[in-house]
């Protein structure tokens, strides 16, 4: 995938699946045929990773896993929402950092707005697609919302890593206490590699891991970036943390373990799992009982 074109109009392939690149009367056409009513919709992210990475890491590991998923299953694609829910990478009030984040209201009005521009003009079932682990934390109540008013079918589809990486899990050498696959780690940093290679410094990259933050001194714990900290060896209380606080580097494991054959491979198992679930959410009987949008200004 291009460093400068993330977006990715497919433009040079007979069968467009990006609609950015579509005309009106492609995307009608397109939807009339068997199964085409299934749209992606990518989201990612513009945030704090670590030092030999970019700032829009999820977002390129987002759109390869969507463009590679649509061009082996046939299925549309929008193009990408590059903001995400991202208050915790802010980091210290001017330190630079460059992350780029919607409130968590701003983020569901996005993807209110964008799930109902799709019904509206016919698409029955409706799949976020994001490799940013946060964006799933404010999306409930408007997924709920939106399936209780329109009948499509709405789902989210975080891409297998972190705690839930069993799709690619096999590919890892990072041993357990390396925190397989966390935040600028072995997982992301092959999969840039992979996709945008020319953005990875890995003279900047440091081995690193998370911690509970100061302040609450030795009692508490923490091994990866989730939101909770362990007490006691019990890991049942979450606590609003900002990244900084627990990651010093915005690295969590080795990232030097990354290399660009094991990212393809990795996008190749995200890309078919992607797609198989796909094929099963063509199956699902969906009976869109309100598609129009008065409210859309």
């Amino acid at each position: 995938m291009s460093t400068k074109d993330y977006a990715k109009t497919d433009a040079n392939n007979e069968r467009k699946h990006n609609i950015l690149g579509m005309s009106f009367s492609e995307v009608a056409e397109r939807l009339q045929e068997p199964g085409q009513d299934t749209v992606l919709v990518p989201m990612g992210s513009t945030e704090k990773h670590g030092a030999h990475i970019p700032l829009g890491t999820d977002s390129y590991v987002t759109m390869e896993v969507v463009y590679r998923a649509a061009e082996k299953f046939d299925v549309l694609f929008t193009p990408l929402e590059p903001f995400g829910y991202s208050p915790h990478h802010m980091g210290r009030n001017e330190e630079g950092a460059g992350t780029i984040t919607l409130k968590a209201e701003t983020y569901r009005r996005v993807l209110n707005d964008v799930a109902r521009s799709l019904i509206y003009h016919g698409v029955k079932r409706v799949v976020f697609v994001s490799h940013h682990g946060s964006n799933t934390k404010p999306i409930d109540e408007v997924m709920r919302q939106l399936r209780y008013e329109t009948g499509a079918f709405i789902s989210f589809y975080k891409t297998p890593t972190e705690r839930e990486a069993n799709v690619v899990q096999d590919l890892f050498e990072n041993p357990p206490e390396e925190t397989p696959g966390w935040h600028s780690s072995e997982l992301e940093t092959s999969c840039l590699m992979a996709t945008a290679d020319g953005l990875v410094h890995m003279e900047r990259a440091v081995e690193d891991r998370a911690h509970a933050p100061a302040y609450m001194g030795s009692s508490f714990s923490k091994i990866d970036g989730t939101g909770t900290v362990k007490f006691q060896n019990s890991e049942n209380i979450w606590v609003p943390m900002d990244h900084h606080e627990y990651s010093d580097t915005a690295t969590i494991g080795n990232p030097f373990r990354a290399t660009k054959e094991k990212g393809l491979a990795m996008f190749d198992r995200m890309a078919d799992h992607l797609g198989a679930y796909v094929e099963e959410v063509r199956k699902f009987e969906v009976d869109v009982t309100y598609s129009d949008y008065p409210e859309r200004a």
